[in-house]
């Protein structure tokens, strides 16, 4: 953990405020392209997106709809570009924002930068962080308005949809969760179109295993502007912000596009715990429940747009069961961050470690060991990485990872199955978990989430079914 308090508080000062002046949008013949200005003191950036063409798109969405859309992807693109400095305002130049909606940024960036504050060693308040301003509503022609028509109220974008309202947009991240969303929902019959952001090796190939060639894929490539990596590398503040609720927003804009109304997401329950104890640090909170439900009451378009988590009701460890019966994508889904550019499992982080674990009692030692390309039980210089997967330190790793009952559950039934006779080596730590009682219920689904009774009941099925 660094101690940046000094300089966040120099930061601040130097820069009061962060101005968001405009957004724009125009189809082009590569696709939709977005771009964005935004101001602090004498530094500009213009970050880029562009939602690539494609015949399955639509370019019938309405203006005003787009202007709403993009707008809101800027609201959640800005806070990358704001926590370099922290500027105490935010000046909303290109729309307005009710109270209620206000609320809501404010409340996504505080707990989005959880870690953000924690790794930087910075003491703040969620009273005293940030401060948004936006402009005002006038009344035109009878109706509520912003100057650039990014009202939230009107009728719904959806109107004009051309999918069945089964249709499922699941986007696809190269792990093992996004593969169980999308085989579930494909085998159980229901029309899906896979969505992946910046696609790498791993997004890729688990889309083509599943039968869907790029060019099937809805594709969003967003381009970070470079003046950003400038200043990181002068020393500007810097560190995680909720990828996954930038994710949401872009989705919104996708299923528009598409006319597909569901985008099932594969979070599942343990995204809810926190990483740092007794707090609200918590490394997933853009995929929790909590940010999932304000997020649909942001966009508030009822039926006509169904944000949800397909895999909430599951622990991290049933969805792991379930994965692994799906052996056509062992040798090409990754969920390490460290080796995401080169496509490869870095052997070396928490992320690694935990991926070996959470499917250890699934997968036999042998070929769980050609999967990640050595025996991660085995290797001592993980032993930080396992305490903090056990909850034996103050802090989980700040990585995408299960919670501390769901390591030690794998791991006392991977010994119970593979590890009678000899035990790997950071299991013979003391502070190992000793063999335990069972106390997640692999063939139970859990009644959270916002999923219908059919999802719930596919779920279910796929749980009951016995693993060879």
């Amino acid at each position: 953990m660094n101690n940046n308090s000094t300089k966040y508080a120099e930061l601040r000062e130097r820069y009061p405020e962060f101005l968001y002046e405009a957004f724009h949008h125009e189809w082009t013949a590569e696709g939709l392209r977005l771009w964005f200005d935004f101001r602090m003191g004498d530094v500009v950036f213009h970050p880029e997106a562009l939602i690539e063409a494609r015949p399955f798109l639509s370019r019938d969405v309405p203006t005003q709809v787009l202007d709403r859309m993009v707008f809101d992807i800027g609201m959640i693109e800005l806070i990358s570009y704001w926590k370099c400095a922290c500027p105490p305002t935010v000046k909303v130049l290109c729309g307005a924002l009710t109270d209620e909606q206000t609320a809501f940024w404010r409340k996504l960036y505080w707990n989005g930068l959880g870690e953000f504050f924690y790794t930087n060693g910075i003491s703040e308040s969620q009273d005293g962080f940030l401060r948004v301003e936006s402009g005002e509503w006038r009344v035109e022609n009878g109706e509520r308005r912003t100057e650039n028509k990014t009202s939230q109220t009107g009728g719904s974008p959806f109107s004009t949809l051309h999918s069945p309202l089964s249709a499922y947009l699941v986007p696809i991240g190269g792990g093992k969760d996004s593969v169980v969303t999308l085989e579930l929902l494909r085998r159980a019959g229901k029309t899906i179109r896979p969505l992946i952001m910046n696609p790498r090796g791993a997004t890729r190939e688990c889309a083509r295993v599943a039968g869907f060639p790029l060019e099937e894929v809805l594709v969003i490539r967003r381009k970070i502007d470079p003046t950003l990596l400038d200043l990181n590398a002068k020393g500007y503040l810097n560190g995680h912000t909720p990828f996954s609720a930038m994710l949401a927003f872009y989705t919104r804009l996708a299923s528009a596009l598409s006319g597909i109304p569901n985008v099932a997401l594969s979070n599942e329950s343990s995204a809810n715990e926190s990483t740092v104890k007794g707090s609200y640090v918590n490394h997933q909170y853009s995929k929790s429940l909590e940010f999932e439900d304000d997020f649909r009451n942001y966009v508030n378009e009822a039926a006509s747009f169904n944000y949800f988590s397909f895999l909430r009701p599951l622990s991290e460890l049933q969805i792991a069961m379930l994965f692994s019966r799906f052996t056509a994508y062992h040798d090409v889904f990754r969920s390490c961050n460290v080796g995401s550019k080169e496509d490869i499992w870095c052997g070396h982080c928490a992320k690694c470690l935990f991926a070996y674990i959470i499917l250890s009692p699934f997968i036999a030692p042998e070929r769980l060991n050609a999967i990640f390309g050595k025996s991660m039980l085995d290797d001592t210089t993980l032993d930080l990485e396992f305490r903090q997967l056990l909850g034996l330190a103050e802090t989980k790793p700040f990585e995408c990872v299960g919670t501390v009952s769901e390591v030690r559950q794998a791991l006392q039934m991977a010994v119970e199955r593979w590890y009678k006779d000899r035990r790997p080596k950071l299991l013979e730590y003391d502070g190992a978990p000793a063999s335990r009682r069972q106390i997640i219920n692999l063939e139970h689904i859990s009644p959270i989430g916002n999923l219908t009774e059919e999802e719930r009941q596919i779920l279910q099925q796929a749980c009951t079914e016995k693993n060879n």
